[in-house]
C-alpha cells in the first residue's frame, strides 16, 4: 500500500503526469525570471552570465509562440515544446564545460540546478493533455 502516500503514481509503477499544459506555460515564465536575475544576483561570470541570459531568452521565446493558455502567438505544438526543452535540458548540464565556466562553483551549479529542475518539469508535464478552449456560455 505504499502508492497511497504517493498519488502521482499508480499502483502498476507508471508516473502519472501532474503539471498540466498550463501550469508548464506559467513555470517557464518563473523560470525565465529566475534565470535572467541569477547572473545579478549570483555575481556570474561573463561567460555564465551571458549563456544564463540566452537560455531565459530562449525560454520566453518558445514560451510564448507555443500553443497552450499562456502562449501569445500559438504557433509551436505542444509537443515541439516538449522536444525543445528536452533537446535544452541535454545542452544544460554541458554548458558550464563547453564554455569555460565549470571551475566558477556558484556558475556550474546554478546550470546543474536548471538542468535539474528542467528535467523534472519536463518529465511531470503531460505533453499529449487537449486543449481545454471552452467558451463559457452565457447566462442570461
Amino acid at each position: 500500500m505504499w502508492f497511497a502516500f504517493f498519488p502521482d503514481i499508480t499502483q502498476e509503477g507508471t508516473m502519472l503526469k501532474p503539471i498540466s499544459p498550463t501550469m508548464h506555460g506559467a513555470m517557464d515564465y518563473a523560470t525565465v525570471m529566475g534565470t535572467a536575475a541569477a547572473p545579478r544576483l549570483l555575481n556570474l561570470p561573463g561567460k555564465a552570465a551571458a549563456a544564463a541570459y540566452s537560455v531565459a531568452t530562449g525560454i520566453l521565446g518558445l514560451a510564448a509562440l507555443t500553443d497552450f493558455k499562456p502562449g501569445i502567438k500559438r504557433t509551436v505544438p505542444l509537443k515541439a515544446h516538449g522536444m525543445a526543452d528536452t533537446a535544452l535540458g541535454l545542452a544544460l548540464p554541458a554548458m558550464p564545460w563547453m564554455l569555460g565556466f565549470a571551475r566558477n562553483r556558484k556558475a556550474r551549479n546554478f546550470f546543474l540546478g536548471l538542468t535539474a529542475m528542467m528535467a523534472l518539469t519536463t518529465a511531470m508535464t503531460d505533453w499529449s493533455a487537449k486543449k481545454g478552449r471552452r467558451r463559457r456560455s452565457r447566462s442570461s
